[in-house]
């Protein structure tokens, strides 16, 4: 649910913290970011979005908000959304000139923030991604996210099939992106929307330093599977033209067959005809489960299903 912005007030910088069952972290994670926008001279917030995770991350969210009043605004969701949908939670309170998203888990330095900044502010770009040197993911992570950045490249050939969750992006390109209201939001693919003007720069990327990832093979593959749907038509090209295909081909074999049978008195038997039925009823099957996939997202947005849901704002 789309919530109203609390108080305008005036900052350079917002970082936006997705959280997951990240309590070990947090506050290390504040305490360095901290330090190193103040080395650099900007102004900032923290914004925590706790996204329903299962151990006590609110409630170290909660002592840093007492501590730190004017500097941070702490989000809980209602239920587990995303890291995506929890990032666009956050836009909806910032106040920043530019947006900063950040990962919980400390696997990139906040201390890199600092690079994020000096390109943007010497190139002047809308959108400036950390490009990680060295990932330090897990196997099944790392292919993921190889698949993410090729299959973003099949969908928008200007893409730069680069890039990671550490990004700085201006205000204007967020306001932008809230005007969006899918259900299920990719923060990359809308900003690719938007602009081309997209600067990169290489940074650090260590071993994880507290619990396990959160980010499943199943997650990738349904976070595969809802980038597909949502913002390209791909698999309703495949059924057109595999049917065309398909087709062509079932096409060039029936009349084998019936070459066959009528000049060489080739009796054509059952099995031919049972892998023809079975081969077609598949296929049709397969068609209308993505036919029924789009209606579904189509029935979420008519709805206006919401892409998140907010309990508690501190």
């Amino acid at each position: 649910m789309v919530e109203k912005k609390v108080e305008e007030r005036s900052v350079e910088c917002s970082v936006i913290v997705p959280v997951f069952n990240s309590e070990l972290s947090l506050e290390e994670l504040f305490t360095r970011t901290k330090k190193c926008l103040n080395e650099i001279n900007k102004s900032f917030e923290v914004i925590f979005v706790e996204d329903s995770g299962h151990d006590n991350s609110w409630a170290v969210i909660e002592k840093l908000k007492k501590q730190y009043p004017d500097i941070i605004t702490a989000i809980k969701l209602s239920k587990n959304f995303g890291q995506h949908n929890a990032i666009f939670c956050g836009l909806h309170f910032v106040h920043g000139k530019y947006i900063v998203t950040l990962d919980d888990d400390l696997q990139i330095p906040p201390e890199e923030i600092k690079k994020l900044v000096a390109k943007y502010e010497e190139d002047s770009y809308d959108l400036v991604y950390g490009d990680l040197v060295n990932k330090e993911h897990s196997f099944i992570r790392n292919q993921g996210s190889n698949m993410m950045k090729r299959s973003s490249k099949k969908i928008d050939k200007e893409a730069p099939g680069k890039g990671s969750s550490f990004k700085l992006f201006s205000r204007e390109i967020a306001d932008k992106l809230l005007l969006h209201h899918q259900n299920f939001i990719y923060i990359d693919q809308l900003l690719l929307w938007y602009t081309k003007d997209i600067g990169f720069v290489h940074v650090k990327h260590d071993k994880r330093k507290y619990q396990e990832s959160n980010y499943t093979f199943y997650k990738l593959f349904k976070l595969f599977v809802n980038i597909t749907i949502y913002y390209t038509v791909i698999p309703l090209k495949f059924m057109t033209y595999g049917g065309l295909i398909l087709s062509a081909i079932s096409f060039i074999v029936g009349i084998n067959f019936i070459i066959r049978k009528i000049f060489f008195n080739v009796p054509l038997g059952y099995t031919s005809i049972i892998v023809t039925i079975l081969f077609s009823s598949s296929i049709i099957l397969f068609s209308l489960g993505v036919i029924g996939e789009y209606l579904n997202r189509i029935f979420q947005v008519q709805n206006k299903k919401p892409p998140y849901s907010i309990k508690k704002i501190l």
